[in-house]
């Protein structure tokens, strides 16, 4: 007589979300929002550090701003998106992959930008670094953030929840000889 055992997994994935665009003042509290503003002040006052300066016709001060306000713009959507649940509504984009993507890319360009800015002998590229190697930090913290959630195989907005059952199955065969 062998007895075999067979194990089957059923995962049953379940995802909550509101269909609605609303305005939620919440997001700006958490720790994705804070990140959100941060960036978004750190591009903006890196940009005015290079434009007041007379050499902000530089290349490096182009790089650096180009870079500080292709940020800007992203964040700035990507907060009035959370705000207003956009995401929510169209949680079949991979937001947070984007985002993560998005996020490890200018953790990069800001440390080359502000490397650049940092090396030339102007004040208010010097001035511009300090403030574009704070957003490297916070993109780069905000980046890993994303890669946990997507790890966890979380959604931007609204639940998910994972259910895994296992089921065992026992087959008896009888041999004879």
């Amino acid at each position: 007589m062998t007895d075999y055992s067979q194990t089957a997994t059923v995962t049953q994935t379940t995802t909550v979300t509101q269909p609605y665009i609303r305005y939620d003042p919440e997001y700006v509290r958490s720790i994705p929002g804070i990140i959100k503003i941060v960036c978004i002040v750190l591009n903006l006052i890196g940009f005015i550090c290079i434009e007041v300066s007379y050499f902000s016709h530089l290349s490096r001060g182009s790089f650096f701003n180009t870079v500080a306000m292709i940020g800007f713009w992203f964040s700035g959507i990507m907060l009035v998106f959370y705000l207003f649940h956009v995401c929510e509504k169209f949680h079949k984009i991979p937001w947070l992959k984007i985002e993560m993507y998005f996020c490890a890319a200018w953790t990069l360009l800001y440390m080359l930008a502000s490397s650049l800015a940092a090396a030339a002998n102007v004040e208010a590229f010097q001035a511009a670094a300090f403030f574009g190697y704070c957003a490297m930090v916070a993109y780069g913290y905000d980046a890993f953030l994303k890669y946990k959630a997507v790890s966890a195989g979380e959604i931007a907005q609204g639940s998910r929840t994972v259910q895994q059952q296992q089921q065992q199955q026992t087959v008896s065969t009888v041999t004879t000889y």
